[in-house]
């Protein structure tokens, strides 16, 4: 919940939303506008014709009435509503994302900067950004992706774009929602949120429970609670505090299929670890204090907090036939090298706690430099991460205690300031230009590990610590031209940096790496618009040349499970596509009919001379493409809704091959973790009916209608299948 803050978050929207403290809140309203213009919002405002004006790049949003009429069995489906931002499913329940921007490694969505409310919800943002937990999409009232220059001010990942979940704002008066789910596989979900406002004090809470028993690969109980305080504390100060608590019990493991378990085609679900088990539990809490000082002047602080626990037990497995310890369970064929998973009587608890705390204070400055209207937006936010890792090896594969063979402590402090202006040059031209200081510390602290003395591993308690330091400038500039009242031109560029990961910049051993930053260079041009009530749109080009691109090799890639290396060069180019239709506007129908597309064409590849070994081949993959970097994604929509509240709305999703290693393999192997992933194509429909008198939609939902068998990932270790035809109902009532 660090410096990019709530505040970042509420201070962007200062302008719109503060411009009316001194009266009461307005309810939670279901349209695209009032989940835009809140307090939750790092980016948008609704001023004028609702183009974006202010925002230097392109930028997206998905409405809590989007994402009912959609209802999403996860958030990965809300998102690739968005052009440019490429999903991968895990498990099927979305309860991790993957998600890649503009060709970026979707894995564990680290070259992402996610946020709700606007705070940071990665485990530690700097030293430890992936998304172990994602937040819940059934309690989200909407959400927003940034991809352009504006994301200068945020940080620290700030190369593929921002990401930021909306939560609901409490209402003037008394609501309250209730909504139950139900699909194959145990699937029960149920939410209750009540939102009123007493006084001056408004109170929006969420309880959400949601359970399966096999849902594809998962079998979960997840338990999700938050409140959310808006105290009215005069004419021009407000406060938000928030709380949030998330409790997760599931059988996530990182064993997937060998290639001739997938050509059975009978062995697509199949708990390989059935012991396997992940416990994630997740504590947050967060308050933020906005001020008026004058009609130009505004201040906001916040102060957040929270800590998450990620306990990871995990058989251990082996693909070849002499390893020890075997429990005489195995998959796949044992005649094919490699072709075969040996399972072992024994297991390892990855056993992590996380810690976070930051703070950020804020100012927006309206201010004329002649008879030029110009907006400073500039702050500092400093933020503390600290991670306690152990592994426990266990005895048999169902153990829940044993050995401990490493326990290490990491620690990192981070200070951030930045200063970003709006020159208003004209009525038609914006101009804004942005600059962020980063600086972290890190330490690494080795108490426990295997280390090698005389040709022999032995465990061995230590006190090894080491540390460095990261201090860069982040540049970003923006143009916007309006070239009529209904089209807005876009150009901007801005520096992408994320530093390493604090246990891969620093080895086992203490040594600290020459690991360097991830940094590129990121262009768009582009151009959005709307005509009438009839369309709306965007058109973007965008170019991201890095110096280094860093190549995970954690074990949720598909790697060793420790260490990252310096890609090197790489290019991402593309284009990304996306409009609205209303076609009922077009026709003057008393019905709703709506198309949406988004289209996506990205090139992602290595350039510059880098060499890897293939068995005995030492390999130029100069100019192949990055992994898990589709030439093209495409996904549209079609919502028909009729006067009395029947409608339905039909979805399709089209992803093109992938690579899944930098040789760009294309044969598979028998292990299942490489070979070209083939294209795919998903189909989903929801017909719902709202009943206005009664305050209730009923739904009916089939993911995957035509029972399309396809791959979606080959790792961390072997192949992952997507959903098959899945079927939902459900009930949602507002009272």
């Amino acid at each position: 919940m660090t410096r990019y803050v709530l505040i970042s978050i509420m201070m962007l929207t200062s302008a719109g939303a503060f411009a009316q403290t001194d009266k009461k809140p307005k309810p939670q309203q279901e349209s695209a506008d009032t989940n835009i213009v809140s307090f939750n919002s790092i980016v948008f405002q609704t001023k004028g014709n609702g183009l974006f004006r202010n925002i230097p790049g392109s930028a997206s949003s998905v409405n809590f009435s989007e994402i009912r009429s959609l209802a999403p069995l996860s958030a990965n489906e809300v998102f690739r509503k968005v052009a440019g931002v490429h999903v991968v499913d895990e498990e099927g329940a979305g309860m991790r994302i993957n998600i890649g921007i503009r060709g970026m490694d979707p894995d564990r969505s680290r070259g992402v900067l996610v946020l709700e409310d606007g705070i940071p919800v990665s485990l530690n943002p700097y030293g430890e950004p992936e998304m172990y937990y994602s937040p819940v999409i059934d309690r989200m009232s909407g959400v927003e992706v940034l991809k352009g220059s504006g994301q200068v001010m945020f940080g620290p990942q700030t190369i593929g774009g921002v990401i930021n979940y909306i939560t609901a704002n409490p209402g003037l008066t008394e609501k309250i929602r209730f909504k139950a789910s139900g699909g194959n596989g145990g699937l029960m979900n149920a939410l209750l949120q009540y939102s009123n406002t007493f006084n001056n004090v408004g109170i929006v809470s969420t309880l959400l429970h949601k359970r399966a028993d096999q849902l594809g690969y998962a079998r979960f109980g997840i338990t999700d609670f938050s409140t959310k305080f808006l105290i009215n504390a005069g004419k021009h100060s407000k406060l938000i505090v928030k709380l949030g608590i998330y409790n997760e019990l599931s059988n996530s493991t990182y064993i997937g299929l060998t290639q001739t378990m997938y050509d059975r085609g009978d062995q697509d679900f199949t708990l390989m670890a059935p012991d396997d088990r992940l416990d994630i539990r997740r504590y947050s809490l967060s308050a933020s204090h906005l001020l008026n000082i004058s009609s130009r002047l505004k201040l906001s602080t916040t102060a957040y907090g929270y800590t998450t626990t990620r306990n990871w037990q995990r058989q251990d497995f082996s693909s070849s036939k002499t390893t020890s310890n075997q429990t005489g369970v195995v998959w796949g064929d044992t005649g094919i090298s490699n072709g075969a998973v040996f399972m072992r009587n024994q297991n390892a608890h990855r056993d992590r706690r996380f810690e976070v705390f930051g703070a950020e204070s804020k100012v927006n400055y309206d201010y004329h430099i002649g008879k030029v209207a110009s907006e400073l937006q500039a702050g500092v936010r400093y933020l503390y991460e600290r991670a306690y890792e152990q592994r426990i090896n266990g005895k048999k594969a169902d153990a829940r205690s044993g050995d401990l063979v490493e326990d290490e402590i990491r620690t990192g402090n981070a200070f951030s300031a930045y200063a970003h202006n709006r020159f208003n040059l004209s009525k038609k031209l914006l101009l804004t230009a942005g600059l962020r200081m980063e600086s972290y510390n890190y330490e690494r602290n080795i108490l426990r590990n295997t280390f090698t003395l005389n040709n022999v591993a032995r465990v061995r308690d230590t006190n090894l610590i080491a540390n460095n330091q990261i201090l860069t400038l982040i540049p970003g500039a923006g143009i916007n031209y309006q070239i009529d009242d209904k089209m807005t031109l876009f150009a901007g560029l801005h520096r992408g940096y994320a530093p390493p990961r604090v246990k891969d910049a620093i080895s086992n051993s203490g040594e600290v790496y020459q690991l360097n930053a991830e940094e590129s260079w990121n262009y768009e041009l582009g151009f959005r618009g709307l005509y009438k009530k009839l369309l709306t749109y965007e058109l973007t080009a965008f170019y991201m040349d890095f110096s280094n691109q860093i190549i995970p090799v954690s074990e949720s890639s598909g790697g060793t499970g420790s260490g990252l290396l310096n890609g090197g060069s790489t290019v991402h180019k593309g284009i990304e596509a996306a409009y609205r239709l209303n076609i009922s506007s077009l026709f003057k129908t008393s019905s709703k009919i709506v198309l949406s597309n988004n289209l996506t064409f990205v090139q992602a590849y290595y350039t510059g001379e880098r060499f890897k070994k293939s068995g005995t081949e030492t390999i130029n993959i100069n100019g192949n493409t990055t992994p898990y970097a589709p030439a093209y994604f495409h996904n549209a929509s079609l919502n028909v809704e009729l006067p009395f509240g029947l409608g339905i709305l039909l979805s399709a999703n089209f992803t093109g091959k992938q690579y899944t290693d930098e040789l760009n393999t294309v044969a598979a192997t028998a292990d299942g973790r490489n070979g070209l992933l083939s294209a795919y194509k998903v189909f989903d429909a929801n017909l719902y009916y709202r009943i206005p008198k009664a305050a209730t939609t009923l739904s009916f939902t089939v993911k995957n209608l035509s029972d399309e068998r396809y791959i979606v990932s080959k790792r961390p270790q072997g192949i992952r299948v997507g959903l098959p035809r899945y079927f939902m109902a459900s009930v949602q009532v507002d009272l």
